[in-house]
């Protein structure tokens, strides 16, 4: 192994465990998000630490119920272990509730010294790519790295290079603080099509998450969110097709559902799967689809990834 830029990465095995970070904030598609979430759930990650949210992010409006202003709440910033059994790669996630107006920098900084302190030798950002794929089109992924070694891992598994571009937001500052550094560090990013960068694009999230686990050297069954994928691309590429059909002159892209009341039957269903959910990790991510369905995903946010903190 001798000069490996990566120690323990040719062979596998080293004497303590690598830990490879990875971080995910809200985006195009949802693709990060929606990849890290299936990390969480199928891995059975634990929450092992947190970032304050005071003096990074700023209240923006408060909610008020029956009449009353509750407590502001600001976005939340929590890191996850995954320990790997076999004692050769652990991971660990950091997973992003939302991304700070400014100060962006100056959070990936602290990302990555508290990489430092957890041991971390690779660094990873999920996001997403807006191309002029139809619909109906096989998604791929795309990389960039920090350093040579890195891109010539990417070329080497013949993951296609985004050679010019720029990457806004968290996803790709954080790629500039880890070369700063000197961590090694990918970004990962799923296409998805730019008619419909609004929309949930799970598929493109499948395409990043198995273009990670085949260089992690890890083996997750990812049936569930490539039939999520699926259902949702049938949605998309109808709705394609109808707007094709019917529009003459070209039409703004479809937006996203906005939250709404849940109705007591599907109150009762949400509540009925965060009880599975605390006791089998393993149904977090179907909670996670039915939340996202039923548009109420960012209201119930907190709560589930409060099923991942420790004791819970």
């Amino acid at each position: 192994m001798g000069n490996h830029p990566f120690p323990g990465y040719a062979d596998g095995m080293t004497s303590a465990p690598e830990r490879w970070l990875i971080a995910a904030w809200p985006g195009l598609g949802q693709v990060a998000t929606t990849a890290a979430i299936y990390l969480l759930s199928r891995m059975h990650m634990r929450q092992m630490a947190e970032f304050p949210g005071r003096g990074i992010f700023e209240v923006e409006n408060v909610d008020i119920h029956a009449g009353l202003v509750r407590p502001a709440q600001l976005p939340r910033s929590r890191l996850f272990l995954w320990s790997d059994p076999r004692g050769v790669r652990d991971l660990v996630v950091f997973l992003g509730e939302a991304q700070p107006a400014t100060g962006k920098l100056a959070l990936c900084e602290r990302l990555m010294t508290e990489g430092r302190t957890l041991g971390v030798s690779r660094f990873f950002t999920f996001s997403a790519i807006a191309t002029s794929m139809l619909p109906n089109t096989p998604p791929r992924a795309f990389g960039i790295a920090t350093d040579v070694f890195s891109l010539a891992e990417l070329r080497r598994r013949e993951i296609a290079i985004l050679t010019e571009g720029s990457i806004s937001g968290l996803n790709g500052i954080a790629l500039a603080a880890a070369a700063e550094a000197g961590i090694p560090a990918m970004g990962l990013l799923g296409e998805i099509p730019a008619i419909a960068a609004d929309l949930p694009c799970p598929y493109a999230s499948a395409a990043v998450l198995k273009t990670f686990l085949a260089m992690a050297g890890l083996e997750l069954d990812l049936t569930e969110l490539d039939e999520y994928g699926r259902s949702m691309q049938e949605r998309l590429t109808s709705l394609y097709d109808e707007i094709m059909r019917t529009l003459q002159a070209p039409a703004p892209p479809p937006q996203a559902p906005r939250e709404r009341m849940l109705g007591d039957e599907d109150a009762e269903r949400i509540e009925n799967l965060f009880r599975q959910a605390k006791f089998d990790r393993s149904k977090a991510f179907e909670l996670k689809k039915e939340l996202a369905r039923l548009g109420v995903f960012a209201r119930y946010e907190d709560r589930f990834l409060d099923l991942f903190e420790p004791g819970a």
